[in-house]
């Protein structure tokens, strides 16, 4: 809430916009930490992206949240890029500097990394290969913050082959890729499973893999987070698995930003986690 003239003012870019949660999340901070400030969502086209991201400082603003279409525009536009941003492609973060400039940054692998750690403690990066299955942006995300996190082998597979290469391609050797027909075969050994497909979603095929050898001490990771419970976290959690939906993902990468413009480095909690799922509902 905007209480004085000097308040500090972030928000979220996108086209379309409205699905956004950025605002609710970003609000409830606000309230909670009683700041002097607002987050407005702003539905902006593709061809205004430049514009739009350029006019931050012009219009005093803090910075802003960057989503479908603008992530790769953001990536292209800002003046300079943090190592997560350049290793993924795209940022979705932007921070206006003192000096007027546009720092970007790419949050998502550090949400993935602090959900897991905060949902699964005892997660041991350096243990045991990990599985992750697609080769999209939110792939990319998880495996540079796996791999950073210590992850010495990551087991890569999609549908479509090639892109899967490409992938591990941009990461050395330690990706290794997995055949999608031998998904299921490749668990054994592992630690970690990430889903990072739409595959599971609502409105979506369901995800096609059998769980049985997969260790019973692994987790399994599901970026989905619409359902709540995706058939793979619930066939994970029937034979024993410790399953985490992709729910908190979504809250912890928001921490960068609001940090960053407001000041406090906001907790990520159940009443925000409830705040949010009302809304999902």
């Amino acid at each position: 809430m905007i209480t004085t003239a000097k308040a500090k003012i972030a928000g979220v870019i996108g086209w379309p916009i409205s699905h956004s949660r950025s605002p609710l999340i970003h609000g409830h901070w606000l309230d909670r930490y009683n700041i002097d400030g607002a987050y407005i969502p702003f539905a902006v086209k593709s061809e205004d992206g430049v514009e739009a991201i350029r006019a931050l400082s012009k219009l005093g603003f803090s910075g802003t949240n960057v989503t479908l279409p603008h992530k790769l525009t953001a990536f292209q536009t800002v003046d300079v890029r943090d190592a997560a941003a350049e290793a993924i492609g795209a940022v979705n973060t932007v921070v206006v500097q003192p000096d007027g400039s546009l720092h970007g940054s790419n949050t998502d692998a550090a949400g993935l990394l602090a959900h897991l750690r905060a949902s699964s403690p005892g997660w041991n990066a350096t243990a045991a290969p990990v599985m992750i299955l697609g080769a999209g942006g939110s792939a990319r995300a998880a495996i540079f913050a796996l791999l950073g996190a210590g992850v010495r082998e990551v087991r890569l597979s999609n549908r479509t082959r090639d892109k899967a290469e490409t992938l591990a391609d941009a990461f050395g050797h330690k990706v290794k890729i997995i055949d999608w027909r031998e998904r299921s075969n490749a668990l054994a050994g592992c630690g970690l499973l990430v889903n990072t497909t739409s595959l599971g979603m609502t409105g979506q095929p369901a995800l096609h893999i059998v769980l049985e050898d997969l260790p019973r001490g692994a987790v399994v990771y599901d970026i989905v987070y619409s359902p709540l419970e995706t058939p793979l976290l619930a066939t994970a959690r029937a034979q024993g698995n410790q399953g985490i939906d992709g729910l908190g993902m979504l809250l912890h990468q928001a921490t960068p930003g609001f940090e960053a413009w407001f000041g406090i480095k906001p907790v990520v909690d159940e009443t925000l986690r409830n705040v949010i799922l009302s809304d999902l509902t």
